[in-house]
């Protein structure tokens, strides 16, 4: 686990459900519990501090870091894509996306590529991405300060559930995506009855279920949530969804104790 990739973690599980602010010192003893130092720990939340995701401001002669409209946004679309995946009927429409960039903007397509995937878009072909979902108003809300970029948006529909298969195997690799999820499950699937009898001590549960959103946060990433029409048979992405909803609220607790005797120690 990347230390930037802790801090935002503590924020989005504990934090802003805490007031939304956290003592360095509160930040820098949990970091330490994933083999992060102190002076590692000083500086990223400062990086972090330098790129305008935190607040912050002094109580005697600690530093408080506080949540910012910026950080918000960027938890509450986090969360939404990991604990409230798609499930919607399909009308069997596609929801297409064409981009132009300049070609002396590569840095400005790849971010419209990384955006296009992270909104659960597929690449058809060149320039050109799908989704089942109607996310259009997101994808032009989301690019609207991209310097060059031309957005063509469609909703269109194609001649047969077949082509809608085969459309969506080309642009995804579900089958190496359902062995990861295989992967996933194999290794938590036998966690939760130590976690239900609070077997594990408040300090564990709280990497227990960092580790276990860490391990999950990928898939939202890669996986579209297609339709159950153009899944492969044999899909447990949805159970893997499930198993990580369970476990993550399993620890809850425990995991929260150990929070809140740093943050108040």
């Amino acid at each position: 686990m990347k230390p930037r990739s802790i801090v935002f973690d503590l924020f989005g599980d504990y934090v802003r459900y805490r007031g939304g602010v956290a003592r360095l010192r509160t930040l820098t003893a949990l970091m330490s519990c994933f083999g992060v130092n102190e002076s590692t720990a000083r500086v990223v939340i400062a990086r972090l501090r330098n790129e305008g995701w935190f607040e912050v401001r002094r109580d005697g002669r600690e530093s408080l870091y506080a949540l910012n409209d910026k950080s918000l946004r960027l938890l509450d679309e986090g969360r939404a894509r990991i604990f409230e995946r798609e499930r919607d009927d399909w009308d069997r429409h596609w929801h297409l996306v064409i981009y132009s960039v300049p070609e002396t903007r590569r840095e400005v397509r790849d971010h419209v590529r990384k955006e296009l995937a992270w909104l659960g878009f597929g690449p058809l072909a060149p320039s050109t991405y799908i989704s089942p979902h109607d996310r259009l108003r997101q994808v032009a809300d989301s690019l609207a300060d991209q310097p060059g970029v031309r957005l063509d948006i469609l909703r269109c529909q194609s001649s047969g559930l077949a082509v809608d298969r085969e459309m969506a195997a080309r642009c995804w690799d579900l089958n190496e995506l359902n062995a990861a999820y295989q992967t996933l499950m194999e290794e938590y699937r036998s966690r939760p009855p130590a976690y239900r009898a609070a077997a594990l001590s408040p300090l564990d549960a709280l990497v227990e279920r960092m580790r276990l959103t860490h391990d999950y946060r990928k898939f939202p990433f890669r996986d579209p949530d297609l339709p159950v029409e153009l899944l492969p048979d044999g899909w447990v992405g949805r159970a893997a969804h499930e198993m990580f909803l369970q476990a993550h609220e399993l620890l809850r607790t425990q995991a929260e104790k150990f929070y809140d005797e740093v943050a108040g120690g």
